[in-house]
């Protein structure tokens, strides 16, 4: 844990895959992310359990002046926005009832500048893999597609990943048959092999920086 003087801007994700890509790709768009002096403390949840108690004891932190959350959509994502929303209220009744396509920013009655951002889109089910299945590059598409139609059928040859991740499947696939094959997430952005400048990326990008005054 970082000194106290650095927990003004904290982020909040689900595990230890986000901590590791997010900065990649913010650094890729021209954020510098220096070891030791991160703009942003970011820490795992292990999970999406942001509860009542939880999110109100974060809130009153000492210094705390920018507070962000990231979590799958999983599913349904209007059910983990009703979810994380009824986590909130208690500590920021005037949360609005709809989360932007853009993601959330709100200015707390503390003054706290609050975030919260659904993967992939804050619309669409998914997580962390489908939106980074966003920035596959456009000459890269054919392969893409065949690589899921590659992991539907190996349900029928007896591949044993659950539905739900079935993007992690499909991303750690094309991965396999690139040069070098099957790079880490955060290495396929910081070697483009995966798009950061994809205009998709950006709005998460956008919203980022402008939770944190970056």
């Amino acid at each position: 844990m970082p000194s106290k003087e650095k927990l003004t801007k904290r982020l909040f994700v689900e595990g230890e895959q986000d901590k590791r890509v997010i900065p990649y790709l913010l650094e890729a768009n021209g954020i510098p992310w220096e070891k030791g002096n991160e703009p942003v403390y970011i820490q795992p949840r292990g999970g999406n359990d942001f509860t009542n108690y939880w999110i109100s004891a974060r809130l009153k932190e000492a210094g705390l002046t920018h507070f962000g959350l990231i979590l799958d959509a999983d599913e349904d994502s209007s059910t983990s926005w009703q979810s994380i929303r009824n986590a909130c209220l208690s500590s920021i009744p005037d949360i609005p009832h709809e989360i932007p396509e853009t993601g959330l920013i709100h200015l707390t009655h503390a003054g706290i500048k609050f975030g919260i951002w659904i993967m992939p889109d804050n619309q669409l089910q998914g997580m962390l893999e489908t939106f980074l299945a966003y920035m596959v590059y456009d000459e890269s598409q054919v392969l893409w597609k065949y690589a899921q139609k590659v992991v539907g059928e190996s349900k029928n040859q007896g591949a044993k990943f659950i539905s739900s991740h079935h993007d992690k499947a499909c991303i750690y696939t094309w991965l396999a048959w690139q040069d070098p094959p099957g790079r880490q997430l955060h290495n396929a952005i910081e070697e483009k092999i995966l798009h950061p400048q994809h205009p998709k990326a950006q709005v998460f990008v956008n919203w980022f920086k402008n939770l944190y005054d970056l």
